[in-house]
């Protein structure tokens, strides 16, 4: 069931964006909530929100913004606790169950389950993700939210994995997580996300990288559906270390005309970030 709905983004990764339906008229800017930022950095926080704010000012669609860096303890947020319908960003939730599920039984991930994770993540494969939330259950799933603490994450009903609905806050908790020591997930594992992340296929590079300097090491998980409501979904979560800097990004994006408008928009955003963080 959840292959048929989710066929079509197998295609559209091959490249074939030229038969979506183009452009949408910009929001008007009084409806854009505030970027709210703050930083132990001088400076930083009033330049990020200023250039978040500009990148998404004029975007059509609803936007949603979470930066974290450990260095200079800066947060930004826009929109931190709208859901989206995660397509496939919370193939990285998926994992994270996985790894967490088998630490508590003492046991190393099977041929079977390593194959599957590593075309989950490298290449966003949809079969392999059914199969793996099809085994793990929502039991487990909701096992894993509630271990981490992602209370506003609700996972997709009847195997529709990619109708979980996710926020920025709880993305942004997932993302710190893997880059950190915690209890919940054990350093192999939280490696082995890493790993796979940093891996993933050239044509899936797009999103929170963009404009990220050849001195940062990246890890990323995009996703992209298009419904009949919103049009089209297009998320991409991301962490960076490099530079003197140890952060994560998060932008979730529905009401895009066509998947190649929400890249761009989430690219801006990227684009913008990286800068200031270079320069800081």
């Amino acid at each position: 069931m959840t292959r048929g709905i989710y066929r079509h983004t197998k295609w559209v990764a091959a490249g074939a964006l030229a038969a979506c339906v183009a452009a949408a008229t910009p929001a008007a800017a009084a409806t854009t909530p505030t970027v709210s930022c703050t930083s132990a950095r001088a400076g930083l926080a009033d330049k990020l929100k200023r250039d978040i704010t500009s990148a998404v000012s004029g975007r059509s669609g609803t936007i949603a913004v979470g930066l974290y860096d450990r260095t200079t303890n800066t947060t930004c947020t826009l929109r931190p606790s709208t859901a989206y319908d995660s397509a496939s960003v919370v193939k990285v939730t998926v994992l994270a169950t996985l790894l967490w599920d088998a630490k508590k039984h003492n046991r190393y991930l099977t041929d079977r389950e390593t194959t599957l994770a590593k075309a989950m993540i490298t290449k966003s494969d949809n079969d392999a993700t059914s199969k793996l939330w099809k085994q793990l259950g929502l039991t487990k799933i909701k096992g894993f939210l509630s271990a981490a603490g992602m209370t506003q994450t609700k996972p997709g009903a009847n195997n529709y994995w990619g109708l979980t609905q996710i926020t920025v806050t709880d993305e942004q908790k997932l993302l710190k997580l893997i880059t950190a020591k915690n209890s919940v997930l054990s350093d192999n594992s939280r490696a082995y996300i890493l790993k796979l992340m940093g891996q993933v296929i050239s044509s899936q590079r797009w999103g929170t990288p963009y404009g990220a300097g050849s001195n940062i090491s990246w890890h990323v998980k995009n996703g992209w559906l298009q419904r009949s409501t919103h049009g089209w979904r297009v998320h991409s979560v991301g962490t960076f270390t490099g530079g003197g800097h140890d952060y994560m990004i998060t932008v979730l994006t529905h009401g895009n005309s066509t998947m190649n408008y929400g890249i761009t928009t989430i690219q801006g955003v990227a684009k913008a970030i990286h800068k200031d963080l270079a320069a800081s």
